[in-house]
């Protein structure tokens, strides 16, 4: 159950939207942030605010990678597979990943850490590889600078 504080936030957000549509994503990434990813009742909470049914909630919400509908890390690290980043270095930042992790795409490290995802495209080609670690961009990661980053999100 959200917060009275949260929900009425919400309402005012979708009360200020054009159409329920418009903050649906707002509202979605709100609640994750709450719940720590956007759970079934989370889904039926954001159909309430937005008037519109659970499905359609659940239709948007399986469209945005950055949406979460089942339990992530406490940071999510996106690793960037466009094709500029693909052809400077994708698969061996990736590998890297998974070996320092010990996890593959899609799991969540035994800490419960770090969720390891590839993303579709950052628009950060001019800096490729790039990748994102619950939100913070990185841009030319090697290997060495993933250790570095991974640290510091530790730390952070």
């Amino acid at each position: 159950m959200i917060p009275e504080q949260l929900k009425k936030s919400l309402q005012e957000r979708v009360a200020s939207a054009v159409t329920a549509r418009e903050a649906a994503v707002d509202v979605m990434k709100e609640l994750q942030a709450h719940y720590g990813w956007l759970t079934d009742e989370a889904v039926g909470e954001a159909a309430e605010l937005l008037g519109l049914s659970t499905l359609q909630v659940d239709e948007l919400a399986t469209f945005y990678e950055m949406i979460y509908r089942r339990p992530v890390g406490k940071k999510v690290i996106h690793v960037c597979d466009s094709i500029s980043c693909w052809c400077a270095g994708f698969e061996r930042i990736m590998d890297h990943l998974r070996t320092r992790l010990g996890i593959e795409v899609g799991q969540t490290s035994a800490d419960g850490m770090f969720t390891l995802l590839p993303a579709c495209c950052m628009g950060m080609c001019g800096d490729s590889p790039a990748m994102s670690v619950g939100g913070n961009l990185y841009a030319s990661v090697t290997p060495e600078k993933v250790d570095e980053i991974l640290e510091q999100e530790r730390k952070g």
